[in-house]
C-alpha cells in the first residue's frame, strides 16, 4: 500500500487497541490514546526504509536516505544468507527483513526500552521521530508542497507539547505498566503494532509479504503471505483509495468513540 493509506490504518489500529483496553479494564487516558494513534500511524510508515523512494526515506533529508541504503543492503544480506531453494534470487532488500514480524518486535522493544531508560529526551526523539512520520502519511498532500524544515518544526512542536502533556499525573506515562521504573514503557507497543499493520497491508497487495520470515512455509523462507491472487490489488488503486482508506477512517472514528467510552 501507499504512505496515506499505511498511517491511515496504523492510526485506527491503534484506536481500535484503545477501545479493546477500555473492554477490558484497563482504559487509555485520552493523551495515550492520541499520543499513541500518531505513533502507530508514523510507525507504520517505517518498515519502507529499505526503499529509497518511500516516504520514510525522503522525511529527513540526507540523513534518511544514507539510513536507507545501510537497511537496504543490510535486509539484502540477510535475504541472501537464508533464503531457501524455493526463494527467487534478488537485487535488493524491500519488503524482506523490515517487512517481519521479528523487525517488528525488535525495533519495538527497542523503543521500549529507550524510552524507559533514556529518560525525557529519549521520549522526545521517539515522539519527534514518529510525529513528523505521522505528518508526512496522514497530512500527505499539505506535507509534498510544504518544506521539510516546516513538517520538522511541526513534529518538533508537536513531540514538546505531548511530552509535556504525558509527564502530567494520571496523563499516561505509567499507563498498563505501573512498576517503578516502567514509565513510558508501553510506547513501544504503538511502534510494533505500526510495523505489523504495514506488513498486513502490504501482504493484500499483488507482491505479498514475508511476515512470518524465518519460518519457512514448504520451499521458501520468505513466503510471500497474502490472500487468494484474486483478492489482491495493486499499491496505490481504486481499492486502496475509494475502499480501504474510507474504511479505515470510519473503523478509526468507532475505535476512539469505543476508547472513551462513548460506544
Amino acid at each position: 500500500m501507499m504512505g496515506p493509506a499505511h498511517s491511515l490504518s496504523g492510526a485506527a489500529a491503534w484506536l481500535g487497541v484503545g477501545a479493546a483496553a477500555d473492554a477490558a479494564g484497563h482504559p487509555m487516558p485520552w493523551p495515550v490514546l492520541v499520543c499513541g494513534a500518531l505513533i502507530c500511524a508514523g510507525a507504520a510508515l517505517a518498515p519502507d526504509l529499505d526503499h529509497k523512494s518511500a516516504t520514510i526515506s525522503r522525511a529527513f533529508g540526507p540523513l534518511s536516505r544514507m539510513l536507507c541504503e545501510v537497511v537496504d543492503a543490510i535486509s539484502h544480506a540477510v535475504y541472501k544468507a537464508t533464503k531457501m531453494r524455493g526463494d527467487s534470487n534478488r537485487n535488493g532488500g524491500h519488503r524482506t527483513l523490515t517487512h517481519t514480524w521479528v523487525w517488528a518486535v525488535l525495533v519495538g522493544g527497542g523503543m521500549s526500552l529507550l524510552a524507559m531508560q533514556g529518560g525525557r529526551w529519549a521520549v522526545l526523539g521517539i515522539l519527534f521521530v514518529h510525529m513528523v512520520l505521522a505528518i508526512e502519511g496522514l497530512l500527505w498532500r499539505a506535507a509534498r508542497v510544504s518544506s521539510d524544515v516546516l513538517v520538522w518544526l511541526l513534529g518538533a512542536a508537536s513531540a514538546w507539547i505531548l511530552a509535556g502533556v504525558l509527564d502530567q499525573p494520571g496523563n499516561g506515562a505509567s499507563w498498563l505498566f505501573t512498576e517503578p521504573g516502567q514509565q513510558y514503557l508501553w510506547l513501544g507497543l504503538p511502534v510494533v503494532l505500526g510495523a505489523l499493520v504495514h506488513d498486513i497491508g502490504d501482504a493484500l497487495t499483488v507482491s505479498g509479504c514475508p511476515v512470518l520470515w524465518p519460518i519457512p512455509i514448504g520451499r521458501k523462507r520468505w513466503y510471500p503471505l497474502g490472500p487468494p491472487k484474486g483478492m489482491r490489488f495493486k499499491a496505490g488503486s481504486w481499492v486502496e483509495l475509494k475502499v480501504l482508506m474510507p474504511l479505515f477512517m470510519v473503523l478509526g472514528g468507532l475505535g476512539g468513540l469505543g476508547a472513551l467510552g462513548y460506544i
